[in-house]
């Protein structure tokens, strides 16, 4: 029997290529030819591009999927996940994607009071989404498979 293999935990993809300048500014061009990153692009002027086909988890914790949340969270993730790789160094990365995500979701429309608290979730329990030993687990299906 044949298999797939898949990675699990997410729920909505990238359906165009987004980009936005962002503040952080790497030394040299995200990819590199020996940490390749197969869809997010971060250039040495803070051109953040995220490809088409990408996958996020969305909005995490107790809170609501809205519109005005959407593209503060891909953003994140997509920071959250260079830093994972080893791109991008906890400190001072992790807290400057935690404002850019209060930033966008208030420029987004959502209320800068909800904004702060989605800040202040992200600051006290978004440290494991960076822990390059946290990467979501290949699976495989059906059972049994090979």
């Amino acid at each position: 029997m044949k298999c797939i293999t898949y990675k699990g935990g997410y729920k909505y993809q990238l359906k165009r290529d987004y980009s936005v300048e962002i503040p952080i500014k790497p030394e040299s061009d995200i990819p590199s030819a020996s940490k390749p990153s197969e869809y997010i692009v971060l250039s040495t002027n803070g051109m953040l591009l995220i490809k088409c086909g990408y996958a996020w988890d969305g909005p995490s914790g107790p809170t609501i999927d809205t519109q005005n949340f959407m593209r503060g969270s891909l953003i994140h993730d997509a920071l959250y996940q260079l830093i994972r790789e080893g791109h991008l160094t906890e400190v001072p990365h992790r807290e400057q994607a935690d404002r850019l995500l209060k930033e966008h979701c208030i420029e987004d429309g959502m209320s800068s009071i909800r904004a702060w608290w989605v800040y202040h979730g992200v600051r006290l329990g978004g440290g494991p989404a960076v822990d390059p030993d946290r990467q979501r687990p290949i699976k495989q299906a059906p059972k049994g498979c090979e």
